[in-house]
């Protein structure tokens, strides 16, 4: 048996679950989400938790067997208090504005940058320079940060760029005139 998907997930009072056939819908003060299981599992809801079975011995019913435990907790975890990712742009001139449902970014090229902001993700710009990244879904907050850092990745001469709060990134020494 699957170690981590055997373990219950609590459901906290203000979250509702609704698990019509292979279609479960969680839904919470952060937001809605909903999620259909793959082959050889089952969700059941007991009390305050939900219990993910299988339903075959193969190898495929055990893989799919935590990674459903991990994304029901994820969804549960998500409308109940909601995830973020925090970016941080370096650069002289660099600078990020939220412009209605599009983050709009200076990055210095010869136009700016309009990303869409998909629906449930809030998009927060602080100082013109960091991005905070809010909402229930982990997955889609992730790939919205990941795509703004790709417009820019940090270069590692100046390090200029978009990079997440916190990330470290090595530096390169320049070239020198040999003499």
């Amino acid at each position: 048996m699957s170690r981590i998907g055997r373990l219950p997930i609590p459901v906290p009072p203000k979250v509702k679950v609704a698990i019509d056939g292979r279609q479960v819908q969680i839904e919470g003060p952060k937001g809605h989400l909903s999620w259909e299981l793959p082959p050889d599992t089952a969700v059941e809801l007991e009390g305050a938790s939900l219990t993910v079975t299988r339903k075959g011995e193969s190898s495929q019913a055990k893989a799919m067997h935590g990674l459903s435990r991990a994304l029901l907790r994820n969804m549960v975890d998500g409308v109940a208090q909601g995830f973020s990712k925090k970016l941080e742009i370096h650069g002289v001139g660099f600078k990020a504005a939220v412009d209605g449902k599009q983050v709009q970014l200076t990055l210095g090229f010869s136009h700016p940058i309009r990303y869409p902001i998909p629906d449930q993700i809030k998009v927060v710009v602080e100082e013109n320079t960091k991005i905070t990244i809010e909402g229930p879904d982990k997955r889609v907050v992730g790939q919205v940060a990941a795509d703004l850092r790709r417009f820019y990745p940090p270069e590692p001469y100046k390090g200029k760029g978009i990079r997440y709060v916190g990330e470290r990134i090595v530096r390169k020494e320049g070239k020198t005139v040999q003499q």
